[in-house]
Formats: structure tokens, sequence, C-alpha cells
């Protein structure tokens, strides 16, 4: 499984089928535990993730890492990945071609590791992987796509500029790994809303 998991790794970083490949320091793989429950996917790396070429390491990560630890988990325990694994310029939101041409890489991981749930993080990654509009209405719910479940809650980068969303993400973040809990011990969980393919 790890070579597997080095293998797109490396594709990560040597990949240049879209003009982020020219504008990154560094591309961004997905980092951690390939036997996790669960995968955390946000949108993009910002600019502490393109200096070092890991995925959440600035101030959401620091945020995603203490609500997990509220949870009970280490971060060493989960993987965490993005759906577009180079930086934008100026941390704009990735475009419809670029989120498309960075896709394979994410179906891989997604191969590999086949996470229980995959837990969204905030809007714009919400609309990338499930097609999904106004996170607000859907975060803490669980979604199906492809036989695949799904987790959405906000981004952590949310909690910065609104303190009240920190004991909303520690809450979701709770709740989720209730839910995995819930999978291992081979009870059925209730899908909120199912996504077409």
């Amino acid at each position: 499984m790890s070579s597997q998991i080095d293998t797109v790794i490396q594709n990560v970083i040597y990949c240049t089928k879209c003009d982020l490949c020219k504008t990154r320091t560094n591309a961004v793989p997905g980092k951690g535990n390939v036997s996790s429950d669960v995968m955390f996917v946000g949108e993009a790396p910002g600019k502490n993730e393109d200096l070092r070429g890991e995925p959440f390491i600035g101030v959401a990560g620091k945020r995603l890492s203490a609500a997990l630890e509220d949870a009970g988990i280490s971060r060493d325990e989960v993987y965490i990945t993005n759906t577009v694994k180079c930086r934008p310029p100026n941390n704009r939101v990735p475009s419809k071609l670029e989120r498309e041409t960075c896709q394979e890489h994410m179906k891989k991981e997604i191969e590999i590791i086949k996470p229980k749930i995959i837990c969204v993080l905030g809007n714009t990654a919400f609309g990338s992987v499930l097609g999904g509009t106004e996170i607000t209405k859907f975060r803490g719910k669980v979604g199906r796509k492809n036989n695949q479940l799904y987790f959405i809650t906000i981004h952590p980068a949310a909690t910065i500029y609104n303190q009240k969303l920190v004991d909303v993400l520690s809450g979701d973040i709770k709740k989720l790994f209730g839910l995995i809990r819930e999978l291992k011990n081979g009870k059925k969980i209730a899908i909120d809303i199912e996504f077409s393919p």
C-alpha cells in the first residue's frame, strides 16, 4: 500500500498537466495514515503548504489538528489531502479546469486508502467533490455518492475569522468519529443526502 501511495506522491510532485506547475514552489501531495478510516479533503494548498510541500500546515491546519485532538484523535492517525495539489496564485479559488485536471490524483488516493468516510472541508471542496453549494445547509450531514460516504463540514480557515465556528468544527469532528465508530461496529448510519454520480 505504501508503494502505491509513493507512486501517487511522485506523480503529484512531478505533475505538469496544468499551468499551476509554473507558479508553484512545491506540489502538495496528501499526507498521513494510508490505513485511515477517514480522509480529509480541502480545496487547495496555501502559502505555507506551497513552501513546504505538505497539506494543512498553516493556521488552518493547526485549527484542524486542534479539532482532531478535541475528538481524541492524533493527526498522524488520519489522511489529509486537497482536491487541487498546487497553490493557485494569491490563494484564488482553483478554476474548473484545474480541479478537473487534478481529479485523477485524488481518485487514486481514494482507491488506495478506501476510507469509510471522506470528510469534505469547506464550500469550495464541497463544490469540487460533490457538486454542492451552500455548505451551511449541509454542514454536519452525511452524503453518499457512488457508494462512497462523505461527511461535510466547514473549512478550518473559517474558524480564524469567526471564533464561534471553533466549537462548530470541533463538534462536527467529534460527530464524524462517532459515525466511524458505528461503521466499524457494523452499524448502518443514516444518509442525509444522495449526490448524483
